[in-house]
């Protein structure tokens, strides 16, 4: 719970938006697609970062979200398009 918090927090100070716990869970499903999807974990925060930018500049963040997770796991492989 605490890595939360730290997220939130980071959040609403560097771009001052309060994360829903939807928007959490799917940054972290994304993550973990690219991670496991890839067989190269480093390449979830980028995945994730670059994710978080696209969907910052629409109003459903979380739909944004779910669709690059699901292209993600297209790409990558029938495992890592689901939620952990």
């Amino acid at each position: 719970m605490k890595a939360r918090e730290a997220t939130g927090v980071t959040a609403v100070h560097l771009i001052r938006v309060i994360l829903t716990q939807a928007e959490i869970e799917s940054v972290l499903a994304l993550a973990a697609a690219a991670a496991h999807g890839t067989g190269d974990r480093t390449s979830a925060p980028l995945a994730s970062f670059l994710a978080g930018v696209a969907a910052s500049g629409t109003e459903h963040r979380t739909d944004m979200l779910d669709r690059i997770r699901q292209r993600t796991g297209a790409i990558t492989g029938p495992q890592s398009g689901s939620a952990t």
